[in-house]
């Protein structure tokens, strides 16, 4: 895996804007930019490379990017990327659609088809998260693909928030993955990504049995995550709201080797070590830490946590938090930036 982070404030304001032209050209489409703010343009770019996949934040003075019939012939990776907006307007025309996303909606679209796009911003950039992959990775047919690209998706709700949320926490925690991990959730992304579109085309039927069930248990994780503070929550709830039976919601959880109870209790105390560790939080009772994760019995709280780090509760608060791995440093046209790779 190789994290990447580049921003132009980190050079010189006369280099900006090419620089950050040479880097999107070369890390994800060769495209045509254009822009009104040569002269004082702002971009950022967080990148994590998985290996099939590569996600990534960017947030940029608004920009019209332009993918024309010369530059596919001339070049063409064959790649599929969706657009989560996180802040301004994003517009695209691609394969004779026209549409306009704002904060929360996705939007696909295909690197072997021309298209030209447009961005607003709001306060002074834009923002968006992207994923990228190859074509040939995602389980869906490409020409029923096809009529999805420049087609709001909405990013707020069903499987959309689903994957919207994994990519989200992929990016904040990237820099604590292992190999393996990273392999994982590529395999994890790539099965979201087919289930949202399986889902919009109403072809679930047609993606592979393994995908399908990659994909239900990732959202019933997220499911759980949402409502872990909730002390109803239980395995005949989880299962009726995803339409399953409680054997079924067994099954999936013993492939994972653990309990539907074991796997919720672990989520909660992750948060509430989470929550003890925070400094800002040094205030809040210990008891009210459990309660807000769904503990309602102090006594078997404590006990569960002993057990899971080898303290109390309080002995916990006294923890200092971990200190980031230090990084490495690089140049990249002529500004600062820092890759991680392991």
């Amino acid at each position: 895996m190789i994290e990447t982070v580049f921003s132009t404030e980190d050079l010189p304001q006369a280099d900006r804007w090419a620089s950050w032209y040479d880097l999107i050209t070369r890390a994800y489409l060769r495209t045509e930019l254009r822009t009104e703010h040569q002269d004082d343009f702002q971009g950022r770019v967080h990148l994590v490379d998985l290996g099939s996949v590569q996600v990534s934040t960017l947030v940029y003075s608004p920009v019209e990017p332009r993918r024309t019939s010369k530059l596919i012939r001339q070049s063409d990776a064959e790649l599929y990327q969706l657009s989560l907006a996180l802040h301004g307007m994003f517009g695209l025309t691609q394969a004779g659609r026209e549409t306009v996303a704002g904060p929360r909606d996705l939007m696909l679209y295909d690197s072997s088809r021309a298209f030209h796009g447009w961005t607003a911003d709001e306060g002074g950039t834009v923002g968006h998260l992207l994923l990228q992959i190859p074509r040939t990775l995602l389980p869906v047919a490409q020409n029923a693909l096809a009529q999805l690209t420049a087609v709001r998706l909405p990013g707020n709700k069903g499987i959309g928030a689903v994957l919207s949320r994994h990519l989200i926490e992929l990016l904040k925690n990237a820099s604590s993955y292992t190999p393996a991990d990273a392999a994982r959730l590529a395999t994890i992304t790539l099965d979201l990504l087919a289930a949202l579109c399986a889902h919009h085309l109403e072809a679930a039927g047609s993606l592979p049995p393994e995908t399908r069930t990659a994909a239900l248990q990732v959202q019933i994780h997220d499911f759980i995550q949402q409502r872990l503070g909730d002390p109803g929550l239980t395995p005949d709830a989880i299962a009726a709201a995803h339409h399953i039976s409680t054997r079924y919601l067994y099954k999936l959880f013993q492939g994972q080797g653990l309990t539907v109870a074991n796997w919720i209790r672990r989520r909660r105390l992750e948060r509430c070590h989470r929550d003890l560790t925070d400094s800002h939080l040094r205030s809040l009772p210990v008891h009210a830490i459990a309660a807000r994760w769904g503990f309602t019995d102090g006594a078997n709280f404590s006990r569960a946590f002993r057990t899971a780090y080898g303290l109390s509760p309080k002995e916990c608060r006294l923890l200092i938090p971990s200190i980031p791995a230090a990084v490495v440093l690089d140049r990249h046209g002529g500004g600062v930036m820092w890759s991680r790779r392991r």
